[in-house]
This record gives C-alpha cells, sequence and structure tokens, in this order.
C-alpha cells in the first residue's frame, strides 16, 4: 500500500539501530544519525553497532549513517530514538527539518521539572503537532527485535491514518504492529512500566519470591492507570501492548536496564555507583521524580512510585518501603 520510503532515524543506540534493521530488511531506505562520530564510522564501514547493539550484523545496503542533519533533510518521515531527557538538548542543538513531517517516538519516560509527555516535549521545542505524531511502544527489547524474534507493538496517533501508515511500513513476518488512537494512554504506560520494573528489581536483588512480584506487577498497572485516567486516557490502554505487555517484560526481561538498577539496589548498592558503570541510559530512574510530581500535582495515589522514589533519592532502606506498602489503609480491589 506504502511504497519504499526514505526514513531519517535521530539517534543510533539500542533500540534506533534495532529499529534501522526492521525498516531496512523491509526495503525502506534509512538513514541512522549520530552525534557520535566513532559509531557512525563503525556502522558504515564495519556494518555493527557494538556499543549499543553487541553481536548484532547490519549487512542490509538499505542502512547508512550520518552524523550530518543535512542528510535527513529529504527524509519522508523521522524515528526519534533518543532518551527522553535529552531530547530537547537534541532538538535545540540540532536543527532537523521537521516541518510537515511525520515523527515517530520511540522513547519512554516524562521530562524532568517540565513533567511532559515525549509529544508534548516535541510541540514544545520543535513545533511538532499532533496531526505529525506517532508513539511506537510496547515489549519490545532492542536486543531480541535485531534478532528477528517475534514482537508485537503498537502505534499510536490522534490521526489514526497516519497509525496505519506506520504499522504497514513496521510491520512484517517478526514484528506486527497494532494501531491505537491513544496517544497519552501510550506514554503513560511507556514511562511508568519503567519505574515498576525498578521496584521488580529490587524484589529480585532481595530474593523475596514470585508471589511479591506478581502483587507488584498487578497493583503497579493499576497505579498506571489511575493516572493514565487522570490525564486523559482510556483505562483499557493499559490492558494491552503499551501497558500490560510492556510491564511484564520490563519487570522480567534479563535485558531490562530498569530492573537491572533495581536488582543492584536490592543487593545494597548504590544508585550513584550503580548508574556510572552503565553505557546506557536506565530511563525510569529520571521518570520516577517526574512521575511522582505528576502524582502529586493530580492528586492521583501512585504508592509504589512514591516508595521507589524513596529508595533511589531518600537513601530509604527497600524492606522498609515494602513494609510501608503491605500495611497501607486495606481497600477494595477496584476502589478508584
Amino acid at each position: 500500500m506504502f511504497g519504499h520510503q526514505k526514513i531519517g532515524i535521530i539517534g543510533a543506540g539500542g533500540w534506533g539501530t534495532s529499529v534501522a534493521k526492521v525498516l531496512s530488511e523491509n526495503s525502506h531506505k534509512v538513514i541512522l544519525w549520530s552525534h557520535e562520530k566513532d559509531v557512525v564510522e563503525e556502522i558504515n564501514k564495519s556494518h555493527t553497532n557494538s556499543k549499543y547493539l553487541p553481536g548484532v550484523l547490519l549487512l542490509n545496503s538499505h542502512i547508512k549513517a550520518s552524523y550530518n542533519v543535512s542528510d535527513l533533510r529529504f527524509c519522508d518521515f523521522y524515528v526519534l530514538a533518543v532518551p527522553t531527557q535529552h531530547i530537547r538538548e537534541v532538538f535545540e542543538l540540532y536543527k532537523f527539518h521537521l516541518k510537515d513531517k511525520i515523527i515517530v517516538n520511540l522513547s519512554k519516560g516524562i521530562e524532568k521539572n517540565t513533567l511532559m509527555r515525549v509529544s508534548q516535549i516535541l510541540r514544545d521545542v520543535a513545533g511538532v503537532s499532533e496531526q505529525h505524531y506517532v508513539v511506537l511502544t510496547g515489549p519490545s527489547h532492542a536486543e531480541e527485535v535485531s534478532r528477528c524474534t517475534p514482537t508485537t507493538i503498537v502505534a499510536a496517533s490522534e490521526v489514526i491514518e497516519n497509525a496505519r501508515q506506520i504499522q504497514n511500513i513496521f510491520s512484517n513476518k517478526y514484528f506486527r504492529v497494532y494501531t491505537s488512537e491513544d496517544v497519552i494512554g501510550c506514554e503513560i504506560g511507556g514511562a511508568l512500566k519503567n519505574v515498576i520494573a525498578i521496584a521488580a528489581g529490587i524484589i529480585d536483588g532481595l530474593g523475596i519470591g514470585d508471589n511479591t512480584k506478581a502483587a507488584l506487577i498487578t497493583r503497579g498497572l493499576a497505579g498506571m492507570g489511575r493516572l493514565g485516567v487522570a490525564l486523559g486516557a482510556n483505562h483499557k490502554t493499559f490492558f494491552g501492548l503499551s501497558g500490560l505487555g510492556d510491564l511484564v517484560v520490563t519487570c522480567n526481561s534479563k535485558h531490562s536496564r530498569n530492573r537491572y538498577v533495581g536488582e543492584q539496589i536490592g543487593k545494597g548498592r548504590k544508585l550513584k555507583e550503580i548508574l556510572s558503570e552503565m553505557k546506557m541510559i536506565a530511563e525510569g530512574v529520571e521518570t520516577t521524580i517526574s512521575a511522582y510530581q505528576l502524582s502529586q500535582k493530580h492528586q492521583v495515589e501512585l504508592p509504589i512510585t512514591e516508595q521507589v522514589h524513596r529508595i533511589l533519592f531518600d537513601d530509604v532502606n527497600p524492606l522498609e518501603a515494602i513494609a510501608n506498602l503491605m500495611t497501607r489503609e486495606t481497600k477494595h480491589e477496584w476502589w478508584w
């Protein structure tokens, strides 16, 4: 239905590189932009990205890496794969030509201080309208997608035709895309699941058990839904790929950086030390701050997020935080 496209990907981390591989295998021409010249040169010369996606070959001739913004000027649409907390800085430093072009966002987070979702950041810093914005999200670790592991995700846009276009361009025999019109719900689900994944990692690090993690995932999902609905989302979205699906995979996967951070904290290490050793960003750390502030602003109870915030930034013992959750006032399960 849609012909071969020329697609610019902004950000050559693991997920940006993995999506470049998907699109190139669908016969689209991809320009993978990075400000890191060593990454660009390695992709073009060796067809690998050992820094962010080790062990994966990018042999398709449709992929070209570049650190020149001008090389993206005539792309049909753009894919954004920059960590949430750096999006504003990147768009202020580099003048991408986004006018009247669809931009597909892969990032999952809420900006510190402004408490903006990615769609709001892009509107603020680059003038991207709701009519040109699509969020692509769901349970999709780059390490597995790059190895053609069967994966399903969701493309959400207020203009459903845009979501359908992205669905057709991205879908293939191992990468299946569904559509949605609930941008808010998909963005909130993708952001808050990282906070819950930190808590899941803490449970793993403490060696507590499966009962506790199952309770965490279930009640974490309930909190995600409460905040999402308060912001205008459809509650059903949180039982889909961008909510429950992404939450389950992030809370349990060996690939999850957020779960890893929590696991190390559960083993007694300090946050600053853990982050200093990581090559890639765990979005949930900063999103914990933003989600906690959003919950206060909108008067929505997010008890798990509150306790993760206390553990990360107030140095509260994880066992004390768990005790605080278990001894809260008893409630009906669906109390909101």
